[in-house]
């Protein structure tokens, strides 16, 4: 039975305060109809059948076997049903029962068995009407009828408003759900944002600020002439700021993505490429769940260890990147070449996509890192930054980067 809840059995859901008085109304109604049956009654016979179906109806209203089964309940109005028709066949007092009968079957009862069963209650209840002798008029076929079409109206109307609700409780669970999700995202996109924003400042301000003490120290310990008393300051000071340079330079790195934490931008550019891996969102655009263009990745020339910013730079570069390849192009191939030349590092990546108009193209609107903000970090360290594309042609995003000094 896709019943949510009865009005008589407090196990089929939970009991709301709506649901509770309508039970008790019911259990009112059915104590009062059977009293009246039994003092109106013709009989002494009539008298007991109206207890015994009394006494039917108050033991399946607290037996947890019908209060947990839907074939026990089925066997319960079974038996009501043919206590109350033996209470039928000696008084017509008895027809009134039949309304809460009404709602009892449809309420335990399945669709498909509940509206017959309600349409032979009302049917016995006519016959009883008419074999007792009373005259035959509109009423006695309208009455009986217009009570089973009232309760059918209801019932199935009350269906309809609880299927309603837990439809729309459960959407709005998964709204709660997905707004959790979604301000768990925002918050570790934005904490990895301030991550690489602090290493950026530390490597811009702090930690050239310390090379320059040092070259200045430097400088200033070779002016100065043989034996000069201010020599072993000068080096305890450029001891100093050695050591604290040494120290930025691990919060940088303790502050790089968590992609280059276990390996260097070749390993991490390369499980970039790999199948359901990376924050491009392999199963985004057009694909579908678990496809994507094969990506493969290659490095050119002699890797040398990269400063933390160009590490994150290009890393990031590349991921959106493949992002655009994915939502956009169609494409089914994509590769990512990362080159080290003596004066400089270059990343190209390259799809055999639907291509577009470089020209045409405006600032990202959904938030993510579109070609602006590509040019921007690469732009940021002095690089440049070009996409070669035409419709139907694929795309081609290069960043080369000067190598600095020392490297």
């Amino acid at each position: 039975m896709d019943l949510p809840a009865s009005l008589l059995h407090p196990a089929r859901a939970p009991i709301t305060p709506a649901l509770r008085a309508l039970r008790l109304c019911l259990h009112l109604l059915m104590a009062g109809l059977l009293a009246l049956a039994a003092l109106r009654a013709d009989s002494a016979a009539g008298t007991v059948l109206a207890l015994v179906t009394g006494a039917v109806y108050a033991a399946g209203s607290y037996l947890p076997s019908v209060r947990e089964s839907q074939r026990a309940a089925a066997v319960w109005l079974g038996a009501l049903g043919v206590s109350w028709l033996a209470m039928l066949c000696l008084t017509p007092e008895a027809l009134w029962v039949a309304f809460p009968l009404y709602f009892l079957q449809l309420h335990l009862l399945p669709v498909r068995w509940s509206l017959p069963a309600v349409t032979l209650t009302a049917v016995a209840a006519i016959l009883s009407y008419v074999g007792h002798g009373a005259a035959l008029n509109p009423g006695v076929f309208i009455g009986p009828l217009l009570g089973a079409a009232v309760a059918v109206a209801t019932v199935l109307g009350y269906q309809a408003l609880y299927r309603e609700s837990e439809r729309r409780r459960r959407l709005i669970e998964e709204l709660i759900a997905t707004r959790a999700e979604l301000a768990a995202a925002e918050r570790h996109a934005g904490t990895l944002a301030e991550r690489e924003r602090l290493a950026r400042e530390i490597h811009d301000t702090l930690a050239q600020g310390l090379s320059s003490i040092q070259l200045l120290l430097r400088a200033a310990e070779r002016a100065l002439p043989p034996g000069s008393p201010a020599a072993g300051h000068i080096d305890r000071a450029r001891q100093a700021a050695q050591d604290n340079l040494a120290e930025a330079r691990r919060f940088v790195r303790a502050l790089s993505p968590p992609d280059l934490e276990h390996g260097s931008l070749a390993a991490a550019l390369e499980r970039l490429c790999e199948p359901g891996v990376g924050d491009y969102g392999p199963a985004a655009g057009p694909y579908g769940p678990g496809a994507g263009p094969r990506v493969r990745f290659s490095v050119s020339g002699t890797p040398v260890e990269l400063p933390t910013p160009y590490e994150v730079a290009l890393l990031r570069i590349a991921q959106s990147a493949l992002a655009n390849t994915v939502r956009h192009a169609a494409a089914s191939r994509a590769e990512i070449t990362l080159s080290f030349m003596d004066a400089s590092v270059t990343l190209d990546v390259v799809d055999d996509g639907t291509g577009f108009e470089p020209g045409s193209v405006r600032p990202s609107s959904d938030g993510g890192f579109g070609l602006p903000a590509m040019r921007s970090r690469a732009e940021s360290l002095g690089g440049t930054f070009t996409v070669e594309s035409a419709p139907g042609q694929g795309t081609a995003v290069a960043v080369s980067l000067p190598l600095p000094a020392g490297v």
